[in-house]
């Protein structure tokens, strides 16, 4: 059974953030936890319809268009975001594909879109991003990653090696922002099973779903899906300014997954 994390309205008050792939799973409850914690989001996501309900329903949010792999799009929703809040405070690059595929079943389409999605579209949130967090005199990049960045994933050839990626990308950023003296701290988040939209489409594609299920939570010390809200209480600690000293590290939260 999970607990809550305790809400005081607080941890993130006068912050302005920036959340892709906020219409749903991870970044949906990113978004509900940073807003009552007082922070002001842009809710950036491709589903139009699912992200403006988001951010009706968090109240101190609005909406932005922002396919993740285009790079004018991202100029002009950061640039949107920064005059609507007067500045960027912390961006959670978030969006997401999976392909559940071997290294020789993955076409190079599927191997190019998984990647341009989940590298691409993280490179691109870091790189235009930074100026406007430069200019608010510093702040935080979350980027999440997966225990397929860390661990071997079988059938996920694109995935993992996307997510390891974004795992090697982020310390890189870490480093090159501090060694330039920018008070901009980058981590990245390393989930395993969680129950969101994502888990769902990958369960759906296979003929005994509940057997599926089952096996993953199997390879699971803790012996259960994760809840959003978890990632979500982690990625606030990151957000915050209690994490001002964290900067170029990785964060499994993983039920024990990369332990074992």
């Amino acid at each position: 059974m999970t607990q809550s994390v305790e809400v005081t309205g607080r941890r993130l008050a006068g912050k302005c953030c920036f959340i892709t792939g906020a219409a749903s799973g991870l970044g949906k409850a990113m978004a509900t936890a940073f807003a009552a914690e007082g922070a002001q989001i842009a809710v950036a996501d491709r589903d139009v319809e699912a992200g403006r309900a988001v951010a009706a329903t968090i109240g101190n949010g609005f909406f932005i268009s922002l396919d993740v792999t285009d790079e004018t799009q991202w100029t002009v929703a950061l640039g949107a975001a920064v005059r609507a809040m007067g500045r960027l405070d912390v961006l959670v690059n978030n969006a997401g594909v999976v392909a559940s595929r071997s290294i020789e079943d993955t076409t190079l389409d599927e191997w190019r879109f998984v990647n341009s999605v989940n590298v691409e579209g993280t490179f691109l949130g870091c790189k235009h991003a930074i100026p406007h967090l430069r200019a608010s005199g510093g702040g935080a990049i979350i980027n999440i990653s997966s225990v397929a960045g860390i661990t071997a994933a079988p059938m996920m050839a694109a995935y993992s090696a996307s997510k390891g990626a974004v795992r090697a990308l982020t310390k890189t950023v870490a480093i090159e922002l501090a060694r330039k003296g920018d008070q901009i701290r980058c981590n990245s988040i390393h989930p395993v099973f969680f129950q969101t939209p994502m888990l769902d489409s990958m369960v759906a594609t296979v003929r005994d779903p509940d057997r599926f299920r089952s096996g993953l939570q199997g390879t699971v010390p803790l012996g259960r899906f994760g809840q959003p809200e978890e990632v979500a209480a982690m990625a606030l600690y990151l957000a915050s300014d209690e994490a001002k000293f964290v900067t170029g590290a990785e964060f499994a939260i993983d039920g024990g997954f990369t332990a074992a």
